[in-house]
C-alpha cells in the first residue's frame, strides 16, 4: 500500500464520517425544532385555558352585573368545550338575577358566539368602534377586571392569556368605555344588517356560520 493510497483512503473515511455527522445533525435539529414547537403549543393552550378559567371564576363570583368586550372568535378544538362552559355559566348567573352584557366587533363570523350567548341569557351587542377591536376585558360588579391579551397584534388575533385585576377604578373606566362605545347594534339589528349587505338568506347565514336556522329566523322576526 502506497502512502498516497493510504491518505486517499483516510480522506474517504473522514468524508463519510463528516457526511454521517451532518445527516445526524440535521435529523437532531428537526427533532429539536419539533420539540420546541410542541412545547410552545402546549404553553399556548395552558395560558389560554388559564384565561378562560379566570373569566369563569370571576363570573361565578358575580352578584349584580357582568359586562364584557370580547372578540367572539368562533371556537375550535378545546375552545368549543370552554365556550360551552361559559354559556352554561351565563345561563346560571342570569337565572340568579345577574345582568350580563357583551360587546362584539362587527364581523359576520362572530354571530355564532352572539347567538350562543344570547340564547344563554346575555344581552349581546355589536359595534365597529375602535375600543371593541383593541381591548378584550370583562368587568364584574364594578370591582373585578379580567383583561385578555392576544399573542400578536391584530383585531382578529385570538386571546391567549388573561390577568385578573381587583380594581374599582379600572373597572369604572372600562365600564364607561363600554357604555360610550358608538354605533352599538343589537344582535337582531346586526343579523338584518348582514343580510342586507350580503344578500344572504337566514338559511345561508346558518349554513355559513354554523347556526341553528330555526333559532336564527326566530331572532330576526
Amino acid at each position: 500500500m502506497t502512502i498516497e493510497f493510504g491518505l486517499l483512503l483516510l480522506e474517504s473515511v473522514l468524508l463519510v464520517a463528516t457526511i454521517m455527522l451532518l445527516v445526524y445533525g440535521i435529523h437532531e435539529g428537526k427533532r429539536r425544532d419539533a420539540l420546541l414547537k410542541e412545547v410552545g403549543r402546549a404553553t399556548k393552550v395552558l395560558t389560554r385555558q388559564e384565561y378562560f378559567l379566570s373569566i369563569m371564576e370571576a363570573m361565578l363570583d358575580a352578584k349584580q352585573e357582568i359586562i364584557g368586550c370580547i372578540t367572539g372568535t368562533p371556537p375550535s378544538g378545546d375552545d368549543v368545550k370552554m365556550t360551552r362552559h361559559i354559556a352554561d355559566a351565563i345561563e346560571d348567573m342570569t337565572r340568579k338575577g345577574v345582568s350580563i352584557k357583551y360587546l362584539l366587533p362587527k364581523f359576520p363570523d362572530r354571530l355564532q358566539i352572539g347567538v350562543l350567548y344570547t340564547k344563554a341569557g346575555a344581552e349581546v351587542r355589536f359595534s365597529s368602534c375602535l375600543m371593541v377591536h383593541n381591548i378584550r376585558y370583562s368587568v364584574v360588579d364594578e370591582r373585578i377586571v379580567v383583561l385578555g391579551i392576544p399573542e400578536n397584534t391584530g383585531e382578529r388575533e385570538a386571546t391567549k392569556k388573561g390577568y385578573t385585576i381587583p380594581s374599582e377604578g379600572l373597572a369604572l373606566v372600562l365600564k364607561n368605555y363600554f357604555n360610550d362605545c358608538e354605533k352599538q347594534t343589537t344582535l337582531k339589528e346586526y343579523i338584518l344588517e348582514v343580510i342586507e349587505q350580503t344578500g344572504a338568506t337566514a338559511e345561508h347565514l346558518a349554513r355559513e356560520f354554523h347556526l341553528d336556522e330555526k333559532e336564527l329566523k326566530k331572532l330576526v322576526q
